[in-house]
């Protein structure tokens, strides 16, 4: 898997975009503010996001534009959602390079539409979701303030994040399972390898110790 992601990486050549999270996270806070304050009739998120039956009609720049949809509508959890993607975005681009950072978030938009075109569910919150992950992988015992007090090691909330995203891929309807699993190609096409062959050495040393 390792030598078909650097066939991709060689591919894209220039055609990448340095720190891409920063954009990503601006985006972001731009829409969030125009949906605040100069949401009429047609808010600037009704306008971006994914909507299957609009980009059928020719309005192509949501297979892109959605990726900009913040989630939520609290502006502190707004703040502090939009800083960690940036602190994870930008880990992950300096351990990675920007050209394979921005492969990775590639995969997922192109992941992200053909499950939205498939279902009709579009979202860039799992994607977002899988950067999490990825980073969690990389960078277990980072350490991060839980309510600005208790510190908290970043692989024990990627256990309770890994245990929710089950919750949810059993309560969503088909079509939303199917637009989380595209969603989250690039985390399984960069992490499968590796943790196909983490459990396999788990399940090996729970049946010795047995």
């Amino acid at each position: 898997m390792e030598r078909f992601l650097s066939r991709l990486e060689r591919k894209m050549g220039r055609f990448y975009i340095s720190g891409l999270m920063r954009i990503i996270v601006f985006g972001m806070a731009g829409v969030f503010l125009l949906d605040l304050f100069f949401s009429r009739s047609v808010t600037a998120s009704q306008l971006l996001s994914f909507n299957r039956a609009l980009i059928l009609r020719g309005q192509v720049w949501r297979l892109l534009t959605f990726v900009f949809i913040p989630e939520g509508s609290s502006p502190i959890f707004i703040f502090f959602t939009l800083y960690f993607y940036y602190l994870i975005g930008t880990a992950l681009e300096n351990r990675w390079g920007s050209r394979r950072f921005n492969l990775y978030y590639l995969i997922g938009i192109i992941g992200a539409d053909i499950g939205g075109m498939l279902t009709g569910y579009g979202t860039g919150y799992f994607l977002n979701l899988s950067l999490f992950l990825a980073f969690a992988c990389l960078y277990p015992d980072f350490e991060i303030l839980l309510f600005f007090v208790l510190p908290v090691k970043i692989k024990y909330i990627a256990y309770l994040d890994a245990a929710y995203l089950v919750y949810i891929l059993i309560s969503l309807s088909w079509a939303g399972r199917g637009s989380m699993l595209l969603s989250f190609l690039p985390f399984f096409l960069f992490f499968g390898e590796e943790l196909f062959f983490g459990a396999k050495r788990l399940a090996w040393r729970l049946k010795n110790r047995r």
